[in-house]
């Protein structure tokens, strides 16, 4: 199945490569990883009308100085032509740090955490949107996310991640 190939495991693709990526400034490679992205996810992109980035909490994009989703999304939309909406989505409420979370954890964490701006909720309304994150461990903040998406309107959000993570069973 294609979605099982979008989501690759943490492991293989390369954990340093990653985590450098997401949390160390090496956004030299956004423009290689967008680009595997935008070749996995070819049949995604051609099925939807605009991309999305997933946003940071306020407080993260200011400590890290970028959005690792927002860049992607922005380099995946000059490789594929698709139109990138960077701001359409917002994080109307400060969320805890999901890295130690457990899965109901985090989707009660990202509970109501996001929405369509409302000046720009009109351009959702009909529309198949293409979600864009770097990492998808659980899927909590992608379905808090897609739901802000159905509940402006959109009749189709499609998700598209770097990675995905795989949590121990332990």
């Amino acid at each position: 199945m294609r979605r099982q190939i979008l989501a690759a495991r943490y492991e293989w693709v390369g954990r340093d490569l990653v985590l450098g990526f997401k949390l160390s400034d090496r956004t030299y490679t956004a423009p290689a990883l967008a680009g595997w992205m935008a070749r996995a996810g070819v049949d995604l992109i051609a099925g939807c009308d605009f991309a999305v980035p997933v946003p940071l909490r306020r407080w993260r994009l200011l400590a890290r100085r970028y959005n690792q989703a927002a860049l992607l999304a922005q380099l995946i939309g000059r490789k594929t032509g698709i139109v990138v909406q960077p701001d359409l989505l917002e994080r109307v409420c400060s969320t805890k740090d999901q890295t130690r979370l457990n899965a109901a954890a985090r989707m009660a964490n990202v509970r109501g955490a996001f929405r369509v701006r409302p000046r720009l909720a009109g351009r959702v309304a009909g529309a198949r949107v293409l979600l864009i994150d770097d990492v998808l461990t659980t899927g909590a903040t992608a379905s808090a996310s897609a739901r802000a998406l159905r509940k402006a309107g959109a009749t189709n959000t499609s998700v598209l991640t770097l990675v995905r993570r795989v949590l121990d069973a332990t």
